[in-house]
């Protein structure tokens, strides 16, 4: 049996062998390999983690505090999988009630030199219907998020939030209002305060009375990296005010680091993931942390690459963590190697949870200059 922390001999033997084939091929044809790779493959359960490493985060428990960011399967195709290679929890989407395209072809650029991924996809997925027939007739169990998202062409975007939580909270362990992708024209502006608080009313509405009849699934909210402090402000003021569950910190970035060396990849339309975002998001959620007080943990996302990436976030304010551009240029391995370095830092701190380390950098994170 494999370690603590280790894939299976088999996958690991698959993954080395289609690498070098999926890294030459179109991200978008090979990010859709993998998916069918990862459903077809004859997946062992992952062997059990150290019991340091659990985290309890919303009213639920978490084996890990490693998440697989939405986006990889965005139609539920595979979360029972991603479970199965260790995984602590997986959020699946963005799902919108209607199926969607998304954005014309080509929509994701790799920027291998700097580690990071644009995206402008725009919500591309198969819709609730298609998605909720497959969350139905899981198998397993473990942590499942669902993140929602409204159609580009709706009249009434909250309308769609309240419709999506309606369809999934029976089936979800949790929920995650996305307002923060850049791909889908106008959605950041449900961020602004008073567009923010009418929708999170509405939704919070929607969860509550579903409760009546059904459990009451956590509720949280994805954020940009790009909001300003003062609308930070506003943002988890609202989320304080309206008892939301937590947040998300954070989606992809529109701005352009000055540090990246694929310079003709960077000018590409959409949103930037991976390493380049890692610096900013990580401040973002160091701000986020100091005005939340402790009144509902955050998950940390942007840019982790490596078991000390993932310790950081967790120092500037995440309670869990999740990945996805990381494993593009890293391979599962990563998966692994971040379970083995929390252990690690769990030993070297005498702890016996990753509790007292959430937040401990963030005053000081916060103090620092600006990532440019």
């Amino acid at each position: 049996m494999p370690e603590f922390g280790e894939k299976s001999p088999l996958i690991g033997l698959l993954e080395r062998l289609a690498r070098p084939v999926l890294r030459a091929m179109d991200p978008e044809d090979a990010h859709r390999l993998a998916v069918a790779g990862l459903r077809l493959a004859p997946l062992p359960a992952a062997p059990a983690d150290d019991s340091r490493l659990a985290v309890a985060a919303f009213g639920l428990a978490f084996p890990n505090p490693v998440g697989i960011a939405p986006g990889f399967d965005k139609n539920a195709e595979v979360p029972d999988p991603l479970l199965r290679l260790g995984f602590g929890f997986v959020e699946i989407g963005t799902v919108t009630p209607r199926p969607q395209t998304g954005n014309p072809r080509p929509r994701i650029f790799r920027l291998e030199a700097d580690g990071g991924i644009i995206n402008r996809l725009g919500f591309n997925n198969d819709g609730e219907v298609a998605v909720l027939a497959r969350l139905r007739a899981r198998s397993g169990g473990g942590v499942l998020g669902v993140n929602i998202g409204a159609n580009r062409d709706s009249a009434d975007r909250a309308a769609d939030y309240v419709k999506l939580v309606e369809t999934f909270a029976p089936v979800a362990n949790y929920l995650t209002v996305n307002v923060s992708s850049p791909n889908t024209p106008g959605l950041r502006d449900l961020q602004q305060a008073k567009s923010l608080d009418e929708l999170l009313a509405r939704v919070l509405e929607a969860r509550d009375r579903i409760a009546a009849t059904a459990c009451r699934r956590p509720l949280l909210l994805k954020i940009a990296p790009d909001l300003s402090l003062n609308d930070l402000d506003d943002v988890v003021a609202i989320v304080r005010k309206r008892g939301i569950d937590g947040m998300i910190v954070g989606n992809t970035t529109l701005s352009r680091p000055a540090s990246l060396q694929e310079r003709v990849k960077s000018i590409e339309q959409g949103g930037l993931s991976g390493a380049p975002l890692f610096a900013l998001s990580t401040r973002m959620l160091a701000e986020t942390y100091v005005r939340a007080e402790g009144r509902f943990a955050l998950i940390g996302a942007g840019g982790i690459d490596s078991g000390d990436a993932a310790l950081a976030k967790i120092r500037a304010g995440a309670t869990l963590v999740q990945l996805y551009s990381g494993l593009v240029f890293r391979g599962l391995c990563l998966l692994g190697e971040i379970k083995r370095s929390l252990v690690g830092a769990l030993e070297r701190e005498k702890q016996a949870s990753l509790a007292p380390l959430v937040g401990v950098d963030a005053a000081a994170l916060t103090g620092m200059r600006w990532p440019e």
